[in-house]
């Protein structure tokens, strides 16, 4: 039997945003068994790798690299040999300025399957994100891009004459890059724009001429990396610029929601311009196989409702059902009640309609509308977490409903490090944190016991909570939330947020 031929895709990841990451790269990052990737790489990007992958991280520093790049184009080819998918995932573009045609040529040398896969590259994408039109007929016909390193010796061009010049990786050459185009013939009042951490939440954007800009970079010590525009276009910035005039840019939020759900609420943030950290204070387990399961099973039958109190509700008890050989036929001529939108949602996802739904997030919202309706003699089975308030079942019961109880799953407060959550307290000592975010009671109760409930360590950082339960419990421990959402979903809670920074 002949042995598995390896293959190697390289892949650009844009510019830092991992949304600017190509549908093609993130497919084949979920198939790849080995991913080499840089530093300047968004760490967000590797999520979509599969969980088994091998990371490599060969990344480079100012004057250091990790592994040599004659290390990588070896390794590319001996996991290629062992039959392995390998990705290998440089930021922006490969083959701008990423000496991936070095690392190309080296695989198909070595008789190897090989594609490439553009990424955005930050020679447009980061004047972009700056307000910077890379053309425009007004201004230019032509832009030249350059290395930091290339300072105008020995070329064949003349600076004088091109409308617009993009230098990557110059921070650290900036003075002398000026000064060679000064020498060359452009006008020291030629506009200069220099965009540190283009596309990502902690973007810098710095506008002024070639005469004044080493200076002013300085003062305001604008750190690498770092892209440079010289030319009229770069007048631009102040005028168009947009990313960092979105309404939460320069604020950082923390977000605990669970592992799973996170990133959702992160990219909701994320797309107002909020930095998020994402410090997950509670972990989801499944409950399966108990006795109480079993029965309910049996007697699935007998209920006349089904109350779902959250979005893990829903999917533990359909894990449940399918673990008993039962699937959603077997609630045919229930009522199904959700505690909210995305409760609803994801009922959506098994083919099931809500039938209702209260217009306030919460137990006392499903009260209020259970308040409505006949339950007297009305069996009501609750799929929750085994740890929950039992305002809602204690009160069905006093309507004259028999309402059970089943556990799918549990929360747990996740294992951090000493050092990890050390990490976390020295952030939010040094106020790095701006705002904390609260989605449940269960997250503020399980963060207060991560990292304690010192008033001086909490006393730069705003607390933000999903509803008043949630916030209840906050104040609970001495603090009072900044803000509480009206309407008690993750995107009701980024509404108020936005409120509160408006304000």
């Amino acid at each position: 039997m002949s042995k598995k031929k390896g293959r190697v895709y390289l892949i650009g990841a844009g510019p830092g945003d991992a949304g600017l990451l190509t549908l093609r790269g993130k497919e084949l990052l979920g198939k790849a068994q080995v991913v080499i990737y840089d530093s300047l790489v968004n760490p967000q990007i590797l999520k979509f790798c599969r969980p088994d992958a091998e990371l490599v991280f060969a990344g480079k520093t100012i004057g250091q690299a990790h592994i040599s790049q004659e290390e990588i184009n070896e390794l590319l080819v001996s996991r290629a040999k062992e039959g392995k998918t390998v990705a290998r995932l440089k930021g922006g573009d490969p083959f701008v300025f990423g000496r991936g045609g070095e690392e190309a040529g080296t695989v198909v040398q070595n008789g190897i399957d090989l594609e490439i896969v553009p990424g955005v590259s930050s020679v447009t994408a980061v004047p972009a994100y700056g307000g910077i039109p890379i053309t425009h007929r007004s201004y230019n016909s032509s832009f030249a891009v350059f290395t930091g390193h290339h300072q105008g010796e020995d070329s064949d061009y003349d600076p004088a004459e091109i409308e617009t010049m993009v230098f990557l990786m110059g921070l650290n050459n900036l003075e002398s890059i000026m000064k060679k185009l000064l020498e060359s013939g452009k006008k020291p009042s030629t506009p200069v724009a220099v965009i540190s951490s283009g596309t990502l939440p902690e973007q810098r954007s710095v506008v002024g001429t070639i005469s004044d800009i080493a200076e002013k970079t300085r003062v305001l010590d604008v750190q690498t990396p770092a892209t440079i525009v010289v030319g009229e276009v770069a007048s631009l910035a102040e005028a168009i610029g947009w990313y960092e005039k979105k309404p939460l840019f320069g604020k950082t939020i923390m977000v605990t929601r669970e592992k799973e759900a996170s990133s959702e609420f992160s990219e909701l943030l994320a797309s107002c311009g909020a930095r998020t950290i994402e410090f997950p204070t509670i972990e989801i387990n499944p409950v399966r196989n108990t006795k109480e399961q079993q029965l309910s099973v049996q007697n699935l039958g007998d209920y006349d409702f089904l109350v779902f109190t959250s979005v893990n509700g829903v999917s533990n008890y359909f894990d449940v059902l399918a673990s008993h050989g039962k699937d959603l036929r077997e609630l045919k001529g229930k009522k199904i009640i959700a505690i909210g939108e995305k409760t609803s949602e994801e009922l959506l996802k098994y083919g099931l309609l809500a039938d209702y739904m209260p217009a306030v997030y919460t137990a006392e919202g499903i009260i209020s509308l259970t308040e409505k309706l006949d339950l007297d003699g009305k069996k009501i089975l609750i799929p929750r977490a085994l740890v929950a308030r039992e305002i809602l079942p204690d009160t069905l019961r006093t309507m004259g409903a028999t309402v059970e109880v089943l556990c799918v799953y549990e929360t747990l407060v996740p294992d951090y490090s000493k050092q990890e959550l050390d990490v976390i307290k020295e952030k939010i000592s040094n106020a790095e944190i701006d705002l904390v975010t609260f989605t449940s009671s269960s997250t503020a109760t399980n963060f207060f016991s991560l990292l304690g409930e010192d008033p001086e360590l909490f006393g730069k950082t705003g607390f933000a909570c999903i509803g008043p339960v949630t916030a209840a419990t906050l104040l609970g421990y001495g603090f009072t939330p900044s803000v509480t959402a009206d309407i008690h979903t993750t995107r009701g809670l980024k509404e108020k947020i936005l409120d509160l920074y408006a304000s």
